[in-house]
């Protein structure tokens, strides 16, 4: 027998949203953050509902949320069971650093003009710290103006490094183990290892060691030779260049313009140079 035909049921009458949300429990490991979340979608009298039809713009302009604090709260109301769209997390800032006291001469000690010779290099061809551990005498190339870089990924060439280039060379020429040498980087000593020997190869870590210790000298020169106007200055740049390693060395020159070096390089490289042009726009 057919069922009788009936009247639609009447809308139910929304919940008051205190009410609703407490009908709702926080996901596990962020109680913390569903608390806040619901706090200030009630300071504006939104629920659950109210909140996932549209969205967190209200509550964030009402906050003061930046793009960072939307993805994660996003992201929370979803775990709790709400529909929110889910931002893309923000690329960070790219931050302005200046580099080129890295880049400069101010002495004879071949340590020193090693690491400046790399951080020339580096700062027209970013590439990773192993790729300069294995880097070869051979495959840098010096004309009037410019350094040629050529690997199997390609060929480069890095204007700005010349002269850190050839103040390296006639250095090193002067010793037989570092003249003989066909990395770009050799070893300066022997280290602890058994197969460690001056012009050998140095490794990804002790690589690291020497631009730390380039970034420290710099930074004690700098204040030495700072002049009374520019103390400020020098000392804003000493802490920005405390937290200073390679990879963020690296990092810098490629969201300043430098071209990616391997493949793995060129979304970073992308967006860091995007977002560069968005701020200057």
């Amino acid at each position: 027998m057919p069922r009788a035909w009936q009247q639609p049921l009447p809308e139910m009458p929304s919940l008051p949203p205190a009410r609703a949300w407490a009908r709702l429990l926080p996901p596990p490991g962020y109680e913390v953050q569903w608390g806040r979340l619901v706090d200030a979608a009630l300071e504006l009298g939104l629920g659950p509902d109210a909140l996932a039809a549209g969205g967190l713009g209200d509550v964030a302009a009402a906050r003061g949320w930046r793009p960072a604090t939307v993805a994660l709260y996003s992201k929370v109301a979803r775990y709790g069971g709400l529909a929110l769209p889910l931002p893309a997390t923000p690329e960070p800032d790219p931050p302005l650093l200046d580099l080129r006291p890295l880049t400069q001469l101010r002495g004879e000690d071949p340590e020193h003009l090693r690491s400046v010779a790399w951080c020339a290099l580096a700062l027209g061809w970013p590439a990773p710290v192993g790729t300069f551990r294995s880097l070869r005498r051979d495959q840098v190339r010096a004309t009037t103006r410019r350094l040629l870089v050529t690997t199997e990924d390609g060929e480069w060439a890095v204007a700005g490094a010349v002269s850190a280039w050839h103040a390296w060379e006639a250095t090193r020429a002067r010793y037989p183990a570092l003249a003989a040498s066909p990395w770009v980087l050799p070893a300066l000593r022997r280290g602890p290892g058994i197969d460690s020997r001056i012009g050998g190869r140095l490794s990804n870590q002790a690589l690291q060691a020497t631009f730390t210790k380039h970034v420290r000298t710099t930074v004690g020169h700098l204040r030495a030779t700072a002049a009374p106007s520019r103390r400020e200055a020098v000392e804003e740049l000493a802490a920005a260049y405390r937290s200073l390693s390679y990879d963020s060395y690296r990092r810098l020159a490629l969201a300043a313009g430098a071209p990616p070096v391997g493949r793995r390089g060129v979304v970073r490289a992308t967006r860091a140079v995007a977002r560069s042009a968005r701020l200057a726009g």
